[in-house]
C-alpha cells in the first residue's frame, strides 16, 4: 500500500450501516414528533390567548350590563315614587 492512498477508519466506517440507519430514522422520527408537539403547543397557546381575550371582553360586557342594570333600577324606583306621589296626592275638590 502506498502511504497517500491509505484510508483512515472514521467513526461511520466502524459502525454497521443498518443500525446507523435505524438510529438515524429514530432520531428523525423523534424530531418530527417534537416539531408536531411544538406546533400543537403553539396552537394551544394561541387558542389560550384568544380565549383569555374573549373572557376579558365578556367580563367588561358583564360589568357594563351591571352598571346599566343598577342605573335602570334606580331610575325605575325614582319614576315609581313620582307616580305614587302623583296618585296619592289629594285631588283639589274645587275644580270649577
Amino acid at each position: 500500500m502506498c502511504y497517500g492512498q491509505q484510508r483512515s477508519l472514521s467513526k461511520p466506517d466502524l459502525t454497521p450501516s443498518r443500525p446507523r440507519t435505524a438510529a438515524a430514522a429514530a432520531v428523525d422520527d423523534l424530531r418530527d414528533r417534537l416539531a408536531e408537539t411544538e406546533a400543537r403547543l403553539e396552537r394551544a397557546r394561541a387558542r389560550e390567548a384568544e380565549l383569555s381575550r374573549r373572557l376579558d371582553e365578556m367580563k367588561r360586557f358583564v360589568s357594563v350590563m351591571e352598571i346599566l342594570e343598577t342605573y335602570l333600577k334606580r331610575r325605575f324606583l325614582e319614576q315609581h315614587e313620582i307616580v305614587v306621589r302623583l296618585l296619592s296626592s289629594p285631588v283639589p275638590s274645587d275644580i270649577s
